[in-house]
């Protein structure tokens, strides 16, 4: 049983990562991509119009403008570095949109194609344009850098590897029952080994893209160190699972490693803004 087990779940795994690998511009990060920008977009653009639908967008007012407004400096930085860098493709089909909704979550999100939503709730902890601009930079990275195409290529992997070992198990013990028990374990397996961690790592990068995007915009990085001192402090009133256990870099590594990106945010910083 243990060998069909390591064998299928090997099987799974190798097929998805031949099958495609590509690269993060500016990190260059080898990263799975079972599907496209291009398949995802359509259901992103989709999702996000039913989104405004059912929420109460805010159009008027200084916050809604500051919204679009960093929105489009930060929309316009990326752009040009893309151009430059020879990376254009990576936004062939954004259509790029920067709304406010009320809501009281702490939270801000950018989908597929360029689609943000802000949501007013973020905006005591962002205080400013420079804290607005921390979280837009952080948001449009993980558009930029296709996490959440990886993240479904990485869901695809993992569910494969737990159904092989559930068949697999079946088969070896002619137990139904032990076959989903033991899909269950490897799932929780596969999870905690492969999929936080992954998770974590496109978290971090989206930090240090953010960090860069926010630079060139012409907004000060070092900004972002004093936002996530923020945000921790505002999220003390909850019990946080272990690092391990979670989906995020603890509040600690976060900031220690926006400190340690900072010296070569600040060379973007400087030099786009002379």
């Amino acid at each position: 049983m243990k060998t069909f087990l390591k064998s299928s779940t090997l099987a799974v795994a190798l097929i998805a990562l031949v099958i495609a690998c590509t690269r993060v511009p500016i990190t260059g990060r080898k990263q799975l991509s079972l599907i496209s920008n291009a398949q995802i977009m359509g259901m992103s653009f989709t999702s996000y119009k039913e989104f405004l639908d059912s929420n109460k967008v805010v159009s008027n007012g200084k916050d809604a403008e500051m919204i679009r407004r960093v929105g489009n400096r930060i929309k316009t930085a990326v752009e040009n570095y893309l151009i430059q860098n020879n990376y254009s493709q990576v936004i062939d089909g954004y259509q790029w949109q920067f709304e406010l909704v009320q809501s009281k979550d702490l939270n801000a999100w950018c989908m597929p194609g360029g689609k943000v939503v802000f949501y007013t709730g973020i905006l005591p902890i962002c205080q400013n344009e420079e804290g607005v601009a921390v979280v837009m930079g952080h948001e449009i990275a993980h558009a930029i850098a296709s996490h959440g195409a990886e993240r479904m290529s990485q869901a695809y992997v993992a569910q494969g590897i737990t159904t092989a070992a559930a068949v697999g198990g079946m088969i070896a013990t002619k137990n139904e029952q032990n076959g989903q028990i033991i899909g269950q374990v490897v799932g929780a397996i596969t999870t905690g080994a492969y999929v936080l961690p992954n998770s974590r790592k496109q978290e971090s990068e989206a930090d240090k893209l953010g960090l860069i995007f926010m630079a060139m915009a012409g907004y000060n990085p070092q900004n972002s160190v004093e936002f996530w001192q923020r945000m921790a402090k505002a999220g003390q009133g909850g019990q946080k699972p272990p690092q391990w256990l979670s989906t995020h870099p603890s509040d600690e590594t976060r900031i220690s490693n926006l400190n340690a990106l900072m010296p070569k945010a600040m060379a973007y910083y400087q030099a786009y803004n002379k």
